[in-house]
């Protein structure tokens, strides 16, 4: 039986890192069960005895309140959030058909994590940092690539070559033949051999080319490109890997790396003059969001420095236009609601704001219409798109005294209605921007009190935050996009991250907690008893994961020369990386059911 397991568990992540010895110890711990269909493996509350793997067979995985987890076939676990939290479980398993589970003892669950980083990594949700943190000297060669090879044939006529590097805005050309590098042209040698010895531009490329230059392996460290450019003089160096051209270094690749940072970009802001100035600092967002994520930067601090430039691009135009319209005829507030309110911006991100008069303002006056109109279409030509839903200071319905906006609450408080729970779900993310601050505080805090007394109201919240559900498949994987232009992909901000924002937005108004932003909502529900800290640490791990994938799948399309977009191929990910995922979806399908149920109080 053990050589059985040895065979099994040598293709299930994490145990097929370990070594041959180590891999027969393991096998030798595991104890083998059959289960009939129906039959129960354990019960919410339950001490757990091990983790679980299955052999053979479907399981169904439940929460406390009997609703549907997930259900899981081969080579998955089941059991590990109970067991390494305090060895209780924290949902139900029974077989649907008949099936062969495996079981780990505890102690050697302890063990392997202890000594076996893979398999301490494996069951770790969290993400940390690098040790590295953003240094070039320190980043692969392959991190620093960006967008896809630009190549031509050796045969390709030397005008061709030269507006393929006009176009592409490139100051090199690899020449390749079938794949392989057979040399490089630069902007240099355009110039060099080329204009200055008066060569047809009509002939071969290969003629002024660099033949077989020197090349580096994605594997390389930007160290060893700083060196052999110090070195040999030279400012462009050819990525190749198993013979094949991969893209190329460049002395101004290594400089943008290292200058891009989100208070160099808040600093150009600031000191625009124009919209197309301030557009082309955020044109540069995709590359600081790279950096960040190749730096392995925690996702809230990624966000909120995205969100801190969204901020400077919004004040600086409320500074210009209002300087060239002149005094204002009342104090105003601009704010920001949506992902910008909560400071969770990412590389794709449409406006969400509104304006707050004082009382007695007119909001049809031409100086707070023409303060709309010029920020909103300044921030649409900073790439701030928009909002699709013209939740937007340009609608009137949005730009409105503080008694007008009591008003709209204190509608939607009484009347919950389902347009009524949407525009609330917004407008509890306020965050003030420009102007007159105080304007908002007590509108919030007034809100909050009411809105938290009204338990009609905090039940249709609850309803509302259950509509977006994580992307969880009936039988271990996920429940993917059918058809259009994203089929077989996940929408990892709607099924994704809205599930958990909702759950937060539930819980700061049951504690009456004034924080915006998801993480904070969270933490601040722990701290006040919201929900238990258990169940704050594996919502707050599980929300972790998913914005952590989320960007790193749009750095990874910014590299690979496309826009940035929230849809994630579960293809693209590793085994691990996929386990991972899933398990943070089924936390949150767990909140969610817990909310559903009334027992968000218990987490």
């Amino acid at each position: 039986m053990a050589q059985s397991i040895v065979d099994f568990i040598a293709t299930v992540h994490p145990y097929d890192s370990l070594k041959r010895d180590e891999l027969a110890r393991v096998a030798g711990s595991f104890s083998r069960r059959e289960f009939a269909p129906g039959d129960v493996i354990y019960q919410f509350g339950d001490r757990l005895p091990g983790l679980y793997l299955i052999e053979s067979g479907q399981i169904a995985v439940t929460d406390r309140n009997g609703d549907s987890v997930s259900q899981l076939g081969p080579r998955n676990s089941f059991g590990e959030r109970g067991l390494l939290r305090d060895g209780v479980a924290v949902t139900s398993a029974r077989a649907l058909e008949g099936a062969v589970v495996l079981m780990l003892p505890r102690a050697e669950v302890t063990r392997l994590i202890a000594e076996h980083r893979a398999v301490a990594r494996f069951f770790d949700r969290g993400r940390g940092p690098l040790d590295r943190g953003a240094d070039v000297a320190m980043l692969k060669v392959g991190e620093l690539l960006s967008g896809k090879p630009l190549g031509c044939a050796p045969e390709t006529p030397i005008i061709e070559a030269a507006r393929l590097m006009r176009d592409a805005a490139a100051s090199s050309i690899g020449i390749t033949e079938g794949g392989r590098l057979i040399g490089l042209a630069t902007i240099r040698d355009m110039s060099n051999r080329v204009v200055a010895e008066g060569r047809d531009m009509r002939r071969p490329v290969a003629e002024v080319m660099t033949p077989d230059p020197i090349t580096l392996a994605p594997t390389a460290l930007g160290y060893d490109v700083l060196n052999i450019m110090l070195e040999r003089r030279i400012s462009h160096l050819p990525v190749v890997a198993q013979d094949r051209f991969m893209g190329m270094i460049s002395q101004t690749d290594l400089t943008r790396v290292q200058a891009v940072s989100a208070s160099g970009l808040i600093r150009e802001v600031a000191q625009s003059d124009s919209i197309a100035q301030m557009a082309a600092v955020t044109a540069r967002i995709p590359e600081l969001l790279v950096q960040l994520v190749r730096a392995r930067q925690r996702h809230e601090i990624t966000t909120r420095m995205i969100t801190d430039i969204a901020d400077a691009v919004t004040r600086r135009l409320l500074d210009i236009v209002a300087r060239d319209l002149g005094p204002a005829p009342a104090p105003w507030l601009w704010v920001a609601c949506g992902s910008q309110g909560r400071q969770e911006q990412t590389g794709v991100s449409d406006q969400d704001n509104c304006l707050i008069l004082a009382p007695g303002a007119d909001p049809d006056h031409p100086w707070f219409r023409d303060l709309a109109a010029r920020v909103c279409a300044g921030l649409d030509a900073c790439g701030y798109v928009f909002c699709p839903g013209d939740m937007m200071a340009t609608n009137p319905r949005w730009r409105q005294p503080v008694p007008v906006w009591r008003d709209y609450f204190r509608d939607w408080i009484a009347h919950p209605s389902p347009e009524a729970q949407m525009l609330a779900s917004v407008m509890f993310d306020l965050r003030a921007i420009g102007g007159e601050a105080q304007l908002l505080d007590d509108l919030q805090r007034e809100t909050r009190e009411m809105a938290s007394r009204n338990s009609i109201f905090v039940a249709h919240m609850i309803a509302n935050s259950l509509k977006h559900r994580p992307p969880l498949g009936l039988i271990g994987g996920f429940a993917t996009i059918r058809s259009g232009d994203h089929r077989h992909h996940i929408d990892m901000k709607h099924n994704g991250v809205v599930p958990v924002t909702d759950l937060a937005r539930v819980y700061a108004l049951q504690g009456r907690i004034g924080a915006v932003n998801t993480r904070a909502r969270l933490e601040d529900a722990e701290t006040r008893g919201v929900i238990s800290a258990s169940g704050a640490r594996d919502l707050i791990a599980a929300y972790d994961m998913i914005q952590t994938v989320r960007l790193e799948n749009q750095a990874h399309l910014v590299k690979a020369g496309r826009k940035p977009d929230n849809y994630l191929s579960p293809s693209d990910l590793s085994d691990f990386e996929r386990s991972h995922l899933r398990d943070a979806f089924v936390v949150v399908r767990s909140m969610q059911s817990a909310v559903g149920h009334g027992k968000g109080m218990l987490g």
